[in-house]
């Protein structure tokens, strides 16, 4: 690409004035249409990234559609930069102090007035069509409350890779309880649409785990296995040195205390094994010194625990990520 994504959404485009009042009509008119898509976002610190998120959500079309962002106390610009954007945009906005982002997600819920709706990180990008597509799916698929899809990683600029994260692209075009359960195929927390009622009736966000989107995956897959998996772009995902997904330790650690909320199934005992030879599989690559001292924790009997134990002994530069 010649330029960032991010700066592709601050383009002025030259054209006639009648044909864009007209275009602009259309989208003013969509927007006060009861909306179908409730987009959800918290934002803390991401001054600067926020306002490229904001504007790929506000100029998405084809669907009514409502934005609905909070600012969960940054103490950097993000107030700023948000009233501003509401001013011009006309989006729902609340600033209020920090309560952490599993209430901040049940809070933006309990506002939303879509039939369905989507979480969005104040950071990323929503690729154009996007709620369009997912919508469209989910109204022609009545018996599914929730869809996902795929995601194009990008750099702290906005440089995007080439094609989308292989990792989830093996979920087309459905997955299982026990797949997700068990590792072997991953969904991302960027790219769901979910039936607001539906999910609503199953209590929301569970605030007793502070990953968000790994519980609400496993609550849907245990009631409404398989779960679709669309070949649709649903998010530029933005990986920088504040990504909640660079805290890898954090992640195994909470991951593992929401598979403990299905100790009682049949795979519980694979699964807990399953994940922690991830982690070690992690730590043995990144910092061989952690995952010695971690050894006693991560340490089990099972064969995915001991096809990734050579890994500690053997240097980084002759181990493939």
């Amino acid at each position: 690409m010649e330029y960032s994504i991010t700066n592709m959404f601050a383009e002025k485009i030259d054209e006639n004035v009648y044909v864009k009042a007209f275009v602009q009509g259309a989208e003013t008119e969509q927007r006060e249409m009861p909306p179908l898509v409730s987009v959800l976002m918290a934002c803390y610190n991401h001054e600067k990234y926020v306002e490229a998120s904001v504007r790929s959500v506000m100029a998405q079309k084809g669907v009514p559609f409502e934005l609905i962002v909070i600012d969960d106390g940054s103490s950097d610009r993000s107030p700023e930069i948000l009233e501003r954007l509401q001013a011009e945009l006309k989006f729902t906005y609340v600033n209020r102090p920090n309560k952490g982002l599993v209430p901040t997600m049940n809070e933006l819920l309990s506002m939303a007035r879509g039939k369905y709706f989507c979480s969005f990180a104040s950071d990323d990008i929503m690729p154009p069509d996007r709620l369009r597509l997912q919508s469209d799916y989910l109204e022609s698929h009545p018996g599914n409350p929730i869809c996902f899809g795929q995601v194009i990683n990008m750099d702290a600029d906005g440089k995007l890779e080439s094609a989308p994260d292989p990792r989830y692209t093996s979920g087309i075009p459905e997955v299982t309880f026990a797949e997700v359960f068990l590792g072997k195929k991953e969904l991302h927390g960027c790219s769901e649409m979910i039936d607001c009622r539906v999910f609503r009736d199953l209590g929301g966000y569970n605030a007793e785990f502070v990953i968000e989107d790994f519980q609400m995956m496993l609550k849907f897959l245990s009631l409404y296995e398989p779960v679709p998996v669309l070949d649709t772009i649903c998010c530029y995902y933005r990986i920088h040195s504040t990504n909640i997904s660079g805290k890898k330790n954090w992640l195994y650690e909470n991951t593992l205390k929401v598979i403990d909320k299905y100790s009682s199934h049949p795979l519980y005992r694979q699964a807990v094994n399953t994940w922690k030879s991830h982690w070690f599989s992690m730590l043995a690559y990144c910092d061989k010194k952690e995952a010695l001292r971690r050894l006693p924790q991560l340490w089990s009997f099972s064969l995915p625990f001991f096809k990734r134990f050579p890994k500690l002994f053997i240097p980084r530069f002759l181990l493939k990520r």
